[in-house]
């Protein structure tokens, strides 16, 4: 194990690249095929590595982790960690809200409501993909060419001096949908974390968000007291 994990951290083991197969490793470090397998399982219990049913054993990416103990937003975490966030605004609609999501919002069926679908890279690699629903109400104004050149918290107080004051946010786990695996570059089916966010200003709700994060790229701490 730590004989590979030094040449995964050393990059002599790249990103995505196969690993020798266990018979391989058995040979090369002159070990059971028992122990070899308890190795690698260990290595993708931790994260190292990861499995491909047929094809093999594999390097995984480089992880980002993401404190939850206070609020943060996409930009300003890549770029506390020394890379450049980049957002691609693929849609942007306004809608009628129906009753299920209207029940979510805390709003009236059929209200007016900005439905945003954004694509959130950093050194250009895609990281998530994000559905944000805001109310018309609230950002009567909101154009797509704001969210193109600002962050959209930056556009919420430099145009409506609305600041988010607290944020709840739920995760599960999922599968990548065609659509999403597509713009995130993998394959659909991949797992991915589930994230949905209700940010507020004050006690009014002021964006639901749901991301669909790479299951590879992220993993998320809490601090209990």
């Amino acid at each position: 194990m730590e004989e590979l994990i030094k040449k995964i951290d050393n990059q002599v083991y790249q990103e995505h690249e196969k690993l020798p197969s266990e018979r391989e490793l058995c040979d090369m470090y002159d070990l059971s095929r028992i122990t070899v397998r308890q190795a690698l399982q260990e290595l993708e219990r931790e994260g190292y590595i990861y499995k491909l049913h047929g094809k093999g054993t594999f390097v995984s990416a480089t992880s980002y982790n993401q404190d939850l103990v206070k609020l943060y937003s996409f930009t300003e975490e890549m770029q506390k960690m020394g890379k450049v966030p980049m957002t691609q605004v693929l849609s942007f609609e306004e809608i009628a809200v129906e009753e299920r999501l209207a029940t979510k919002m805390d709003i009236k069926p059929y209200d007016e409501v900005f439905q945003i679908i954004r694509l959130r890279l950093a050194d250009n690699e895609p990281l998530m993909y994000e559905t944000s629903y805001l109310p018309k109400k609230r950002f009567p104004n909101l154009t797509k060419a704001q969210l193109i050149e600002r962050p959209m918290y930056d556009v919420f107080y430099q145009e409506y001096q609305v600041v988010v004051t607290k944020a709840l946010e739920r995760f599960s786990a999922a599968s990548l949908r065609e659509t999403e695996a597509r713009y995130l570059g993998i394959p659909s089916q991949q797992p991915a974390m589930l994230i949905k966010r209700f940010a507020y200003h004050q006690d009014q709700l002021i964006e639901y968000t749901v991301s669909v994060a790479r299951g590879d790229k992220f993993d998320y701490t809490v601090e209990l007291t």
